[in-house]
């Protein structure tokens, strides 16, 4: 089965789920994708007791498919650059700091905390896990999915100063999470004796503010592009050739995609430089060509995530110790938004029960679960990969459909 094929039946079932889901569920198009498509992958299991042809046809696409490359190294860079664009630049602009302590400092307190709470967890399933191990998975699942976020907060009625902290730190906390995980992932690996606080510092310094500075400049030069000529067809692909180009060199770089991705956005999605290199219908053709890129490439990633029970190895405790994780990651989020809010509430007048609000309103998602498939067998990567899974479940299809009653109810 070759690729195209396989785009093709995922693009298929995309459209069949996503007509169904607007036709009968009506539910927000990334929650209603993900459930009709886990209802569809439960249903081939039963219809595999008596025809097993449907399931091996799955399973078969699943196994052909490298999710973790897929998400990480390509849809990725498009999807946060498509949601960068969209956002408010003047307001993540005053809530710049803020957004910068939660996406760094909070992902790194929620790390520790989630990867303690998880070892002790553990433990009581009598599974000794080694302690960084834990932190792996604190990693991985720290981050909030921007993809996840954006796409349930634009109907969730959110006010705009919330708002912005909520997609400014989802927007950037994914680039610093993926480098927190690489970092930890390589003492996990090597051993602490091999690997320097030299080298973490290095490796930390150059991925993200390699990955800043690299995003600065495409967006410098993608402006500069733009406004040179004047012609919506050829500046629309200046902006496609601008995430590919950019995501290939930073990859080459060893620089953080996803950063400069979020950054070039940001500075071509800016006011000043829309006025400045964008007539207004080139602004429009920009505009609703990233929308229809975001809203394709949301809909297959949903399927995909769907999809992907298929291949996790579903034992007792492992569910268990899943749905026991919640409740630990959600007090470990928490917990790590709470020095910074303190300190910034009273400069930047945050909405009441902010914290709250993040704290359920932080989903994670489909990146959560392509780190997750990068662990290796000796990382317990099938345990990590189901606690993972029903957490993402949980966090998009409970915590994704309640997060707007929870922001008309204390906000």
């Amino acid at each position: 089965m070759n690729f195209f094929l396989i785009t093709t039946i995922l693009v298929f079932l995309s459209a069949a789920f996503g007509f169904i889901n607007v036709r009968f569920l009506k539910l927000p198009n990334t929650i209603g994708l993900m459930v009709i498509t886990i209802f569809f992958t439960l249903g081939v299991f039963a219809l595999s007791y008596f025809d097993d042809t449907l399931l091996n046809a799955e399973k078969y696409i699943i196994t052909q498919i490298d999710f973790k490359t897929l998400l990480l190294d390509v849809m990725l860079s498009f999807l946060l650059f498509a949601g960068a664009l969209h956002t408010n630049f003047q307001q993540l602009h005053v809530q710049r700091w803020p957004i910068f302590v939660f996406s760094t400092l909070g992902v790194l307190v929620s790390t520790f905390l989630v990867g303690t709470g998880t070892y002790y967890l553990l433990l009581l399933f009598n599974l000794n896990i080694d302690y960084v191990y834990c932190l792996l998975f604190g990693a991985l699942i720290s981050p909030t999915d921007p993809i996840a976020v954006l796409g349930i907060l634009k109907q969730a009625g959110a006010p705009k100063k919330l708002e912005t902290k909520i997609v400014g730190e989802s927007l950037f906390n994914d680039g610093v999470g993926v480098v927190v995980f690489l970092t930890i992932f390589q003492f996990a690996s090597s051993g602490s004796a091999t690997v320097s606080a030299l080298d973490v510092l290095e490796l930390f310094g150059v991925e993200v503010i390699g990955g800043i500075v690299f995003g600065l400049l495409l967006g410098w030069v993608t402006y500069r592009l733009m406004k040179s000529i004047d012609d919506y067809d050829i500046e629309v692909i200046i902006t496609l050739a601008t995430v590919m180009v950019g995501t290939v060199i930073a990859q080459k770089l060893h620089l953080s995609a996803p950063l400069a991705m979020v950054t070039a956005g940001l500075m071509v999605g800016n006011d000043t430089i829309r006025d400045s290199a964008m007539s207004e219908i080139t602004e429009t053709y920009v505009d609703k060509f990233w929308e229809l890129i975001d809203i394709l490439l949301n809909t297959v990633l949903f399927v995909l995530i769907g999809m992907e029970m298929l291949v996790l190895a579903f034992q007792l405790d492992y569910v268990i110790a899943g749905l026991l994780a919640i409740p630990i990651i959600l007090i470990c989020r928490y917990l790590s938004l709470l020095l910074p809010i303190t300190f910034f509430k009273k400069k930047l007048d945050f909405v009441p029960n902010t914290n709250l609000i993040m704290t359920w309103g932080g989903l994670r998602g489909g990146i959560s679960i392509a780190l997750a498939l990068g662990l290796t067998q000796d990382m317990h990567r099938d345990l990590f990969l189901v606690i993972t899974y029903v957490v993402v479940v949980f966090s998009i299809i409970v915590q994704g459909l309640t997060v707007g009653k929870l922001i008309k109810r204390l906000s």
